[in-house]
């Protein structure tokens, strides 16, 4: 709860200053404009509350906000997870609950980076592993997640409840067993130990195998490895793969896969250049 005046103004200098740091050309809003950033409207509306409160809100005498409300404003204006903790201790006076992201899906800038990668397929998966940003060589040479519904595009859905996800790994029980005990690791990292459980029961319920590998406990870290797929076009193809953590994004991690020889490097090249 706000505790005095000032820390509504606080809360308001916060909101002003981090609208006007966006870019309105890149979040689809045009016409000409006399200062930097998103207008107070286009906030309001990316944030789905009335722009009447918004306005109170950056003014100061908005009230104390709710944490779906700091939840929405932090989606809004694209803000990491420190901002985003940032925006709920000037806001209300505490740290937001651990597990609950401040974005559901990636930045424009991080898009940006993800296509400037031609010939390296990459991905970004939230902590409960749903793959929500991807470049055109992963679409190419992994799976076209952009014509997926979202909740097919969860790697260990693929992997375990994927016919063609399976037959596509050069060995399927060694990629699994991984898939598994890294996972295990991640999410407890992440704080998102619930959102798992969902998981875990409906693969449990519905895949032998991922309760087999799910009870024998093994623990890993994603790190770095290589991993050969089967590709319908240019036959198999072996990638060094490396993890990285997002900076201000705790729930997500991004997958590079580097072709490992000049042979993938020219097949991954193939299917670039003949799609």
């Amino acid at each position: 709860m706000l505790q005095d005046a000032g820390d509504m103004h606080r809360l308001g200098a916060y909101l002003r200053d981090r609208r006007q740091r966006l870019d309105a050309a890149a979040l689809g809003f045009g016409g000409r404009r006399r200062t930097p950033g998103l207008r107070r409207e286009e906030v309001a509306q990316r944030a789905h509350i009335s722009t009447t409160w918004y306005t109170w809100l950056e003014q100061g005498r908005g009230g104390a906000p709710s944490p779906r409300v700091l939840d929405s404003l932090a989606r809004a204006l694209l803000l990491t997870e420190a901002e985003r903790e940032h925006l709920y201790l000037v806001g209300i006076g505490h740290r937001p609950k651990a597990g609950a992201p401040a974005q559901e899906g990636i930045s424009g800038r991080l898009q940006r980076f993800l296509d400037a990668l031609p010939m390296i397929p990459a991905t970004v998966a939230t902590a409960t592993w749903d793959i929500i940003g991807w470049n055109r060589a992963a679409r190419l040479a992994l799976a076209d997640y952009q014509a997926m519904a979202p909740e097919a595009r969860n790697i260990l859905r693929r992997m375990f409840l994927d016919p063609a996800t399976r037959a596509a790994q050069s060995d399927w029980e060694a990629v699994a067993r991984f898939l598994v005990a890294t996972f295990r690791a991640e999410t407890v990292r992440a704080g998102a130990d619930a959102r798992a459980s969902e998981l875990v029961a409906e693969l449990s319920a519905r895949s032998a195998d991922f309760a087999r590998l799910w009870s024998e406990n093994d623990v890993r870290t994603t790190g770095e490895g290589a991993k050969t797929i089967r590709h319908a076009r240019v036959g198999e193809i072996t990638f060094e793969f490396s993890s990285f953590a997002i900076d201000g994004r705790p729930d997500l991690r991004l997958m590079a896969y580097v072709p490992a020889t000049a042979g993938d490097l020219d097949k991954m090249s193939r299917l670039c250049t003949e799609a």
